[in-house]
């Protein structure tokens, strides 16, 4: 299946010499990998010890509780979009610096770093470390990025990403020799370490040698014009952009550094990921990780997910699944070769309403403006019932806060305006000034239209709707019609943007279990996905060119707070701001969480090893399997 992509990725490999290094008598014995063993017999690609980095990232599963395993076999997932062939890159979790099980940042492909006070990081890269064609991972690749992709108006027009941004202020980057790379800026930068561990990670790399081919700059020009032609771009910058796609995945020529790399070109139902022959990781007896040779990722149509678990057609599977789908996905597992695991999830809330308060229609967002309105609506959600019906009372009803797992967790937040309490909703809404209502008894905007609290959803969720039915008779008590309206993700996201939506849900934030070296950058208004704020989060994020500074009193203090986290010299500082800032999204209800801790149907075969019983499923911080090392996962037949 992969045999003509393998010889075309072997083509560019680069071939050493076979003797082995004095350096790898302080390693365990290596052991060649089986999948990739015929083409060193043939001189295609160098023997393991060659392709290993001099001091690669020895792996004890033993101190981990987990089993050694064996390289081999395919493993089964599935994915709903085409664009979610991403999801390997994430879930693969090669990262400079990353999350180990306990939330602790580690380095992972660096070797080490130095941090010094929180504004210099000497980043050490492995001797020896090499992309997946080969070609070695030096402070170059890291060079490359900066001064000709990030700090190229054509390549980068807004240059740099924010998060290496400190008092507007850009960071020095030197490179003194070929694995050294050091970051430094004149105030603290306490969120780098942390940014570089995302399930979405931000490159600050890039395989120079592959896309240097694709730079005016290194070029030859009249190769280059042919290759834009070609490609039927309209510049050399458009190429370029195109091959650059470390996170989407979806160039199969781009080195990577994942522990598996994309052997299929094009959009196809099935994608295959092969292992990197060139990984930096082993174990401790030898065998170079993954020990799964071949990921199989098929696209499947979201409503499909659970069945074709159900039928054993997949190894392991979250995505796509819903609590809902626990009970059948448990009858099938005898037939299916299967075990359902519940795991823990780690967003702030399960089920989150977020009132726009940049909603075009003047009257309405005046009214969402009101605190009082935002407390209402909360007091009268039935999180109880909704628990029962939905999730059998294995979630926890409670504002949208941070989980229990936090340091930063406070019972009082968790409960702030959570109680079902129809009696102090209605006064509430009557203290704003709603009091008339119409036939039906819906209360009357100030301009006399009814009070239809139009929420829009992605459509993806059953739970989601089911949820909003139940909240659709509890605020009939009120005097709140609410009406739902589904749509496609990316079409409610830019409604949302826009400021055409009134009100939306989805999950309350990614990382509900933030740690002391956690930024609170997403609890102030600096991104227009917190669906509550878009247009003040474009405000921020544009400086100023676009969407509405922020004009309420709450909201520009989470700003100052985020700025003092940021210049914050001890843990206690840092702590100090957490707190707050979580009281006042408690006080405010900027997101109203339903419910949190909702298990996440975990679908693992019988015949994968080292997958956690317990653990939880949570993009940041986490990658959703990322953080529990599926290199480390095997097929035990």
């Amino acid at each position: 299946m992969f045999k003509t992509t393998r010889f075309k990725f072997l083509a560019a490999a680069l071939t050493l010499g076979a003797a082995l290094p004095a350096w790898a008598d302080t390693l365990p014995d290596l052991q060649e990998s089986t999948f990739w063993k015929a083409e060193v017999d043939i001189g295609n690609l160098p023997p393991v010890q060659d392709r290993i980095p001099q001091e690669p990232l020895i792996v004890d599963l033993s101190s981990k509780g987990r089993e050694f395993g064996k390289q081999g076999g395919t493993l089964r997932t599935m994915v709903t979009r085409s664009k979610d062939i991403r999801q390997m890159v994430v879930y693969g979790y090669a990262r400079l610096v990353g999350f180990d099980a306990q939330y602790n940042l580690v380095p992972d492909l660096l070797a080490s770093y130095d941090n010094e006070e929180n504004r210099k990081y000497t980043l050490h890269l492995r001797k020896g470390h090499k992309w997946s064609d080969g070609t070695l991972f030096t402070s170059e690749d890291f060079r490359y990025w900066w001064e000709d992709v990030a700090n190229n108006e054509l390549l980068s027009p807004s240059g740099p990403p924010d998060f290496l941004r400190v008092e507007g202020k850009l960071p020095t980057v030197t490179f003194p020799d070929e694995t050294t790379v050091i970051y430094e800026w004149d105030d603290p930068n306490p969120n780098f370490l942390a940014s570089l561990a995302q399930a979405r990670p931000p490159f600050i790399y890039r395989p120079a040698a592959f896309l240097k081919r694709y730079h005016e700059k290194y070029a030859d020009k009249e190769k280059l014009d042919f290759e834009v032609s070609d490609a039927r771009v309209k510049s050399w910058a458009a190429l370029h952009n195109k091959l650059d796609n470390l996170y989407k995945y979806d160039n199969h020529e781009l080195p990577t550094l994942q522990p598996w790399l994309n052997a299929s070109s094009g959009k196809k139902i099935r994608h295959n990921f092969v292992r990197n022959p060139y990984y930096h990781r082993i174990d401790s007896k030898g065998l170079q990780l993954p020990y799964i040779d071949v990921v199989e990722m098929e696209i499947v149509a979201p409503g499909l997910v659970a069945a074709k678990a159900n039928a054993g057609e997949t190894d392991l599977q979250g995505r796509g699944l819903d609590f809902r789908d626990a009970s059948i996905l448990k009858k099938g597992e005898a037939n299916g070769n299967y075990k359902t695991l519940l795991w823990k999830t780690g967003v702030a809330s399960q089920i989150a309403i977020y009132p726009n308060l940049n909603f075009e229609d003047e009257v309405w967002r005046n009214v969402l403006r009101d605190v009082r309105v935002r407390r209402a609506l909360s007091l009268a959600i039935d999180r109880q019932t909704i628990n029962q019906a939905l999730y059998f009372k294995l979630a926890h009803p409670a504002a949208m806060s941070v989980l229990p797992a936090s340091p930063f967790y406070s019972e009082e937040n968790a409960q702030a305006w959570a109680q079902y309490d129809v009696a102090q909703a209605n006064a509430l809404l009557d203290e704003v000034g709603l009091t008339q209502r119409d036939k039906n008894g819906i209360r009357l905007l100030p301009d006399g239209r009814p009070m239809e609290l139009v929420i829009e959803t992605a459509g993806e969720r059953q739970e989601v709707e089911n949820a909003l039915q139940i909240v659709t008779d509890t605020w009939r008590e009120i005097g709140v019609k609410l009406v739902m309206r589904p749509l496609d993700r990316d079409i409610l996201r830019n409604r949302v943007f826009a400021g055409n939506t009134m009100a939306s849900v989805w999950y309350g934030w990614d990382d509900g279990i933030p740690q002391l070296h956690t930024s609170p950058v997403y609890l102030a208004p600096t991104d227009q996905v917190f669906l509550a704020w878009p247009k003040w989060g474009q405000h921020y994020q544009t400086g100023g060119e676009a969407g509405e500074p922020p004009d309420l009193p709450e909201a520009q203090r989470l700003l100052e707070l985020n700025h003092i986290w940021e210049l914050a010299k001890t843990e206690d500082e840092r702590r100090a701001v957490w707190e707050e800032m979580l009281k006042i999204h408690a006080d405010q209800i900027y997101g109203i969480g339903i419910l949190n801790g909702a298990p996440q149907p975990i679908v693992v075969s019988n015949r994968l090893r080292n997958v956690p019983e317990q653990a939880m499923w949570a993009w940041e911080p986490g990658a959703h399997f990322g953080v529990h090392r599926p290199d480390e996962f095997f097929l035990a037949d």
